[in-house]
């Protein structure tokens, strides 16, 4: 997708608190990428306005040639465009803290994109996505690329698969980097250094094999992460590290990989295993939705304000993490055909041999600008497929729930889920999570 005048990149969602860091990683990249203009959209305006005064005075700082729109027309904001960053919050935070106070009630894990909480919020937002690929249908470039990395990312990406199969759409998650940057961490070594070979669904996956400049590091690695989790002397100054309940999460893969050594976890399994553990350890009038809203959030709007009033704003506390880094080489590998390895989300057409083709899966695959070309990993043991079966029946499940508006899909869906220990929780929990979403979610009968 060669485009000599540059492109019209849009951020949908671009209230989110994570909007700027994004920015700064897209401006990093300006001259090998090529940006026209910029847009971000959102349907929540006084949110998005309010974080677009940081957004602005990241790009006055550092690229003030780059033209900055903000709307809510959807017209606008995808005629001609050639990327669309989806980052879509169906409900906001307010739901979010919603979904895991009400989990946390029954007690039953309360997280954003696991468990029920992360099945909630798929119901959400399904239809939404839909209305985003029909917008980009109508008003986008011909080869335009929707970048999704919108959660809960397994059962968005399963029911666009779905319903818009032919929607030129790359589903991604940054977890699996955010980890092998800890890795990184570990081992002493640059993040480009790491390539990894890795199997399973989104925020459910095993890396089977690490490199770190083409050595295999992975025996080094399950013996430091059996001891200390993904923690390392060298990550006690990261900003993701310092943060108590991340810090919490990276040490529990010490308990998975002593429990189950052959791969390394990812750090989402611990709501699956380790569920029990997982809400003893949540706080239901502390919830990590209102951690972020009192946290990120703030920060946010406090710089807002007081750039607005004329004051002086360090920009720099919002360019954190490997989050807008891995979703822009994502964007520069579809833009630039470069080929570069990522793990992305995909229907499994055997990626993995022994699971069914539907399945959608987590695997490496080169990044062309004709999409993402997986990269097949073979067999995986039947402990494996069997946890990755089941979850995948799971979310398929949320999906055929919200198109057939289906109660007894969406029943079905919970009470296979691991994190609810049985069918009358189940049925509980769901009950009282149709009251919460009324106007979000189908009606189910």
């Amino acid at each position: 997708m060669n485009n000599m005048n540059g492109y019209k990149i849009v951020i949908c969602g671009g209230g989110s608190t994570y909007t700027a860091g994004i920015v700064k990683d897209l401006i990093d990249q300006k001259d090998e990428l090529g940006i026209r203009e910029l847009w971000l959209y959102d349907i929540d305006e006084e949110r998005q306005d309010t974080v677009a005064v940081v957004v602005k005075a990241v790009i006055d700082d550092l690229a003030p040639e780059i033209p900055l729109h903000v709307t809510v027309d959807p017209k606008e904001a995808f005629t001609d465009a050639n990327f669309v960053m989806a980052q879509m919050r169906v409900g906001g935070l307010k739901m979010r803290i919603q979904d895991e106070q009400i989990s946390l009630r029954h007690g039953v894990v309360g997280q954003e994109t696991c468990g029920a909480g992360g099945m909630a919020y798929g119901m959400r937002t399904i239809f939404p996505m839909c209305e985003l690929v029909d917008f980009c249908e109508e008003y986008a470039c011909k080869d335009y690329w929707i970048v999704n990395y919108s959660n809960p990312a397994a059962i968005v990406a399963k029911a666009m698969h779905k319903l818009r199969p032919n929607a030129r759409i790359l589903d991604i998650c940054d977890m699996p980097v955010e980890i092998e940057a800890r890795m990184a961490e570990i081992l002493g070594c640059e993040l480009n250094d790491i390539e990894v070979d890795y199997f399973g669904l989104n925020h459910f996956g095993w890396f089977t094999n690490v490199r770190c400049k083409g050595v295999d590091v992975t025996d080094k690695l399950k013996e430091h992460v059996r001891k200390y989790g993904y923690i390392s002397e060298a990550s006690l100054n990261d900003a993701l590290v310092k943060d108590p309940d991340w810090a919490h999460t990276f040490k529990n893969a010490a308990t998975i990989s002593t429990l189950f050594q052959d791969y390394l976890p990812n750090t989402y399994y611990q709501y699956y295993l380790l569920p029990d553990a997982c809400v003893e350890y949540m706080d239901i009038n502390n919830t990590r939705g209102m951690q972020v809203v009192n946290g990120r959030e703030k920060r946010i709007f406090d710089a807002s304000a007081a750039l607005k009033r004329g004051e002086k704003v360090d920009l720099t506390q919002f360019y954190v993490g490997v989050h807008g880094k891995f979703i822009v080489d994502v964007v520069k590998s579809l833009a630039k055909d470069l080929r570069h390895r990522q793990l992305v989300i995909v229907p499994n057409n055997g990626a993995i041999e022994n699971l069914s083709d539907d399945a959608t899966v987590e695997v490496p695959a080169y990044i062309t600008d004709r999409g993402a070309e997986p990269i097949r990993v073979g067999k995986i043991p039947r402990f494996y497929k069997g946890l990755i079966e089941q979850q995948d029946a799971c979310e398929g499940l949320v999906v055929e729930a919200v198109i057939e508006g289906s109660y007894q899909k969406a029943l079905e869906a919970f009470a296979l889920n691991r994190t609810i220990p049985s069918a009358r929780v189940a049925k509980e929990v769901l009950d009282d999570m149709i009251e919460a979403n009324k106007g979000y979610w189908p009606e189910l009968k």
